[in-house]
């Protein structure tokens, strides 16, 4: 009893910090300044010169500096008022650290990230950085550890309180090892490999079908389909001399690890789900109101508290950008400076490799190469484990990570080791270092510049400018092979699967002023079959690109609310088309076959459905759960009950598109004669799902009921001290393989290069990451409601704008 009245306790004192700590230190001077309407002046050790600090009514902080060193000093220190533990949450997860705090819960994501070594990466990586970077990437540091050192443990965020601890010194490394985040999220390829070698006990027409990378909806930006593809270069690689000896296994293995990465993405906001990671558009003046450009991007990430992103403006004399940055990061990553803009969608293409490697059973560190054996290298890790909740103390845990020549081995199965070759491992590849340059680009060719230094996940980079031109270019690293495609693991023992370079920056998929004056890239296919490189088979959907082009094309000039509106559409190709295919067979069939009564009223719902995934739709959850029926029927059919639970890959909407729409009698389950047949039966699945999951009452089966938005804080689930970080669900418009996919959408943009000041720009819940801020969830009705505020960049327009200005002074 003493001990749970001391945890109540504990629990209440904990509480209180937490509305004690929104009120101390940066934030408690800028209300002050606030409540004053005049400037309040901190004096900061570690700054050469005056930076003044306005903020908006949204608390966006608009940083205004005399040089580089204090700019970036300042945007650290002022993101570390806002986001401190979230920028401590990401550094820990990537350098595997967070058992420490979290305890053993999430000792398997440690133990995930310690494999890939990002830790000591970071490090080596620093010395590859150009002297501007990591002159800028210090003076951030000095900026956050400014921030740390002002704070006593009562001023410390509210979560790092509840945790007991307190965050060590930031280090240039930690801002680099946060990039990696944004490679693992959006360059994570090698399960499909495995997954691709499980399938070749299928027939090969059956293997091609279940795979196929081609739709009729694909919208090309490069290239065409019009020359027969090349065989040495686009020959899928689909039947290897590699065979898993056990399928399930194998898939069931694959599984387990996926949900670990997923937990661990979902944590800090960077879970990306079937590639599906961001919109972006641009039209050239001949199709807007105001003869500019306008250019939308929303990047799709699973929702997290905070947001993944955090609004920035920073200026200097010769430098003024503006949009938005991960905390931990300075400059800006998605945004505009005064002359162009800039926006990303996730290009996707296959940049890992597996290689089964051959170990000797006399001595398990040698492993077979071309040249005989070789000695692996054995990295031992010591991961700190937290022993309890209200134990802060930590146990050490022993984990030996082993590194062949192509990588770490990433999975084991039956004595059969995998090393995963990676483009993010090399210790160049540093993913912010182009940002720093493209935040200075004036047009096209200094943007293109800046891109070539870019070696993040490759990224489809949409670009407008205020002369009027427009472009696009797929920046990355992406392998060149020696044989083959490395779409399935290689012979390790061999040199058939090594790296003969990276495809030239010249060469990668680009374009610029195009005549048709509209660029539109959502994941999709965006190379033709004419392109000269294997980019990968994993495309995502062209749902979303496609419908994308067609709203841009319904009007003849359009202006910047379009994007908006653009932004918000829930329009579901897919599944409209579905509605329209079942209500078709439904009419060819005899009178008889619409007998029965709930089967009658889903064909008159289907009918009657305007094919939106709106929050009062009660055809929307019915008609995923057919789907839904429909996906695991086929897929059991084909590959059988155990191997269809687990299977899935990036391109199975072209599969199921092709199998709805052209219904080939092979694929049909046993004992079903004909697709309405089967129709029918996923229906009955589809109301007993529904009623297992909404209840018997048909009015509640509405899609806000079905899909309710839920947004985490890590420590929300906690009893009692996770309270303040509760976000209640609530439903939300939108969802998968639509424009507006609902909770996945971070980030919203709309530039334009006519007038800047008219650009807006909204982040999903707020500038701030403490609850007892005002700031901490501001932004979340715009973000619902599709509505984006305009984001101020002139000069002029950032003063009328402030409401609190902070002077930042060099100590004496």
């Amino acid at each position: 009893m003493r001990k749970q009245i001391a945890f109540y306790a504990f629990v209440g004192s904990l509480l209180l910090c937490i509305n004690a700590s929104a009120g101390n230190s940066i934030h408690a001077q800028q209300a002050a300044a606030t409540r004053a309407s005049a400037p309040v002046t901190l004096n900061l050790a570690g700054l050469k010169e005056k930076v003044t600090v306005r903020r908006d009514e949204r608390s966006i902080p608009y940083i205004e500096a005399a040089n580089e060193a204090d700019l970036y000093f300042a945007q650290g220190y002022v993101t570390a008022s806002d986001r401190l533990w979230q920028m401590d949450l990401l550094r820990r997860a990537m350098r595997g650290e967070l058992a420490e705090i979290l305890g053993r819960d999430v000792l398997a994501e440690d133990k995930r990230h310690r494999l890939f070594g990002f830790a000591q990466l970071s490090e080596a990586m620093l010395a590859y950085a150009s002297l501007p970077v990591r002159a800028a990437l210090e003076a951030y540091a000095r900026g956050v550890n400014a921030y740390i050192e002002s704070l006593d443990a009562k001023e410390l965020p509210p979560e790092f309180q509840i945790l007991s601890y307190r965050p060590r010194a930031w280090k240039p490394a930690d801002s680099i090892v946060i990039g990696k985040l944004f490679a693992e999220s959006l360059s994570t390829t090698w399960q499909s490999d495995l997954m691709r070698a499980t399938l070749a006990d299928l027939p090969v027409e059956k293997r091609r079908m279940l795979l196929g990378e081609m739709s009729p909806l694909d919208l090309l930006v490069v290239g065409s389909d019009s020359v027969e593809t090349k065989a040495s270069i686009h020959k899928a690689r689909m039947l290897e001399p590699f065979k898993p000896s056990d399928s399930k296994e194998i898939l069931s293995a694959i599984a387990a690890i996926t949900e670990t990465r997923k937990r661990s993405l979902e944590r800090v906001g960077l879970f990306m789900e079937d590639g599906a990671v961001s919109n972006n558009w641009v039209v050239s003046g001949k199709h807007t109101t105001s003869g500019k450009p306008i250019l939308a991007n929303d990047p799709h990430l699973q929702p997290s508290v905070p947001s993944i992103w955090y609004m920035t403006h920073l200026s200097i004399p010769g430098m003024r950008v503006a949009g938005v940055t991960p905390p931990g990061a300075p400059g800006i990553l998605l945004g505009h400076n005064e002359y162009i803009a800039w926006g990303a969608t996730n290009l996707g293409p296959d940049v890992q490799d597996l290689y089964l490697e051959k170990f000797d059973k006399e001595n398990p560190r040698r492993y077979m190469t071309p040249g005989g054996w070789r000695e692996a290298e054995v990295r031992r890790e010591e991961i700190k484990v937290r022993k309890g909740f209200t134990d802060s103390s930590v146990e050490t845990e022993m984990f030996d990570v082993t590194v062949t020549r192509h990588g770490p081995i990433i999975f084991e199965k039956d004595g059969s080791r995998y090393a995963l070759g990676w483009t993010a491992l090399d210790p160049k590849a540093i993913e912010f270092e182009a940002f720093f340059y493209v935040n200075r680009a004036r047009n096209w060719n200094t943007f293109r510049e800046s891109l070539s230094r870019y070696a993040g996940p490759t990224q489809n980079f949409v670009y407008a400018d205020r002369d009027g031109h427009i472009g696009y270019y797929g920046a990355g690293r992406i392998p060149i092979r020696k044989r083959g495609d490395g779409s399935t693991p290689y012979d390790g023992a061999t040199d058939d699967g090594e790296w003969t370079g990276y495809i030239p920056f010249d060469s990668l998929p680009h374009v610029y002023d195009p005549p048709q004056g509209i660029i539109v890239t959502a994941n999709q296919r965006v190379a033709g079959a004419s392109y000269p490189y294997f980019l990968t088979h994993e495309w995502a959907s062209p749902l979303r690109a496609r419908r994308i082009h067609e709203l841009l094309e319904a009007k003849p000039k359009l202006n910047a609310d379009d994007s908006r509106v653009i932004q918000s559409d829930t329009f579901h190709i897919g599944l409209s088309t579905l509605a329209r295919e079942v209500v078709k067979l439904a009419g060819k069939a005899p009178t008889s076959s619409t007998a029965d009564e709930k089967w009658g009223e889903t064909l008159r719902m289907l009918g009657d459905w305007d094919g939106r995934l709106s929050i009062e739709s009660r055809v929307a959850p019915l008609i995923v759960e057919m789907r839904r029926s429909f996906r695991r029927r086929i897929l059991e059919r084909l590959l059988g009950v155990e191997r269809a639970k687990t299977f899935s890959w990036g391109s199975e909407e072209n599969f199921f598109y092709k199998l709805i729409t052209e219904r080939p009698q092979a694929y049909l389950p046993e004992g079903l004669s004909d697709y309405l047949t089967l129709w029918r039966a996923c229906e009955k699945d589809a109301r007993e799902s529904l009623t297992k999951q909404l209840g018997a009452d048909e009015t509640k089966w509405t899609w806000g009921n079905y899909r309710p938005t839920r947004l985490r804080h890590p420590l929300a689930s906690v009893p009692l001290v996770g309270l303040p970080f509760v976000i209640a669900p609530f439903p939300q418009n939108g969802g998968g393989n639509v424009v507006n996919v609902g909770p996945s959408v971070s980030m919203r943009l709309i530039a334009t290069p006519d007038n800047w000041d008219t650009s807006r720009q909204g982040i999903a819940l707020g500038e701030s990451g403490n609850p007892s801020s005002k700031h901490f969830k501001d932004q979340l009705e715009d973000w619902l409601s599709t509505t984006l505020r305009l984001f101020p960049f002139t000069r002029d327009s950032v003063v009328k704008a402030a409401q609190s200005t902070l002077v930042l002074m060099p100590s004496k």
